[in-house]
């Protein structure tokens, strides 16, 4: 072995697998595959010249080398992400937010002004991306991301649940109470995941969804079904939610009373290590105020 410091990539794959215990919940972590982890830890493995894992069928546990190692390594990551929270900290005057699209475009962009009017100290600026960004580079301080809630080393807030129900402008609402039945014919198409109205009609207690033929124009976002649907050219499945200001502004209507659900929310998430940033902590309790009066 030199005196060279090893990989930086292997190092950092081998700490995250050792703090969460496996190679699967640290490729999650560092958006690659687990295969991708695991050679990385090899490599280290062959520079060091011992075996920092005992590797299982079906798990990895620590060696008596790894356990050590993984002590000083968890400290030193530990050190330097601290070190990274206060330097983006240090900039108190912006704020990063990066949050789903549809969510962003329909729901936060028209609400974020008031936040804006209470926090004019603060430079806001917004991206939307259907992928997670990392909040650990400095780029970005919060995201709301949808799922389960489990992101590692983030703290994660539930916002309000993940539910669709079909939707479609008020002119077609006549026409699109048929659509109860997955089978009858339409005169209208149907907008939006296919996947989402089939657990709709799950609920509705048929077995099967709607056929591939009775599918309008695909689109990439749920906001841009909703727009569809609002400009009459289908019925789409999305959120009550997200889409409350258009329900209330007469531009859309619920064309059945129940929405469904996938098990999934919205969260707003941020590193846990800056939780008491004072820029996140006023976004948290300003959306939390927005969320109580969207829902109540």
């Amino acid at each position: 072995m030199t005196s060279d410091l090893p990989s930086l990539i292997a190092i950092r794959a081998f700490e995250a697998a050792a703090r969460l215990g496996g190679f699967a919940s640290a490729a999650r972590e560092l958006d690659t595959t687990a295969a991708a982890v695991s050679y990385h830890v090899r490599r280290l493995e062959q520079e060091l010249g011992i075996d920092l894992f005992h590797r299982h069928a079906q798990r990895v546990e620590l060696s008596a080398a790894g356990a050590l190692l993984a002590a000083d390594a968890l400290s030193a990551f530990t050190t330097l992400r601290a070190g990274f929270a206060r330097a983006i900290d240090a900039d108190q005057t912006r704020l990063g937010i990066t949050a789903l699209p549809s969510l962003g475009t329909t729901w936060l962009a028209p609400r974020l002004g008031r936040f804006r009017a209470l926090h004019p100290e603060l430079r806001v600026e917004l991206d939307l991306s259907p992928d997670p960004r990392d909040l650990a580079g400095g780029g970005y301080d919060v995201a709301i991301r949808n799922g389960h809630g489990n992101w590692p080393g983030l703290h994660a807030i539930p916002l309000f649940p993940s539910v669709f129900t079909p939707l479609c402008a008020p002119g077609l609402a006549d026409i699109a109470r048929d659509l109860e039945d997955p089978n009858r014919q339409l005169r209208v198409s149907l907008l939006g995941r296919p996947d989402w109205w089939a657990l709709w009609y799950r609920d509705l207690g048929h077995a099967n969804g709607p056929a591939p033929e009775r599918f309008g124009t695909t689109f990439s976002a749920e906001y841009l079904d909703v727009a569809a649907a609002i400009a009459g050219h289908g019925v789409a499945i999305g959120s009550p939610i997200l889409f409350a200001d258009d329900i209330a502004a007469g531009r859309l209507t619920r064309v059945h009373p129940h929405a469904a659900t996938d098990g999934r929310a919205f969260w707003l998430v941020y590193p846990a290590a800056r939780q008491r940033s004072a820029k996140i902590v006023a976004f948290r309790q300003w959306i939390a105020g927005e969320i109580a009066a969207a829902i109540h």
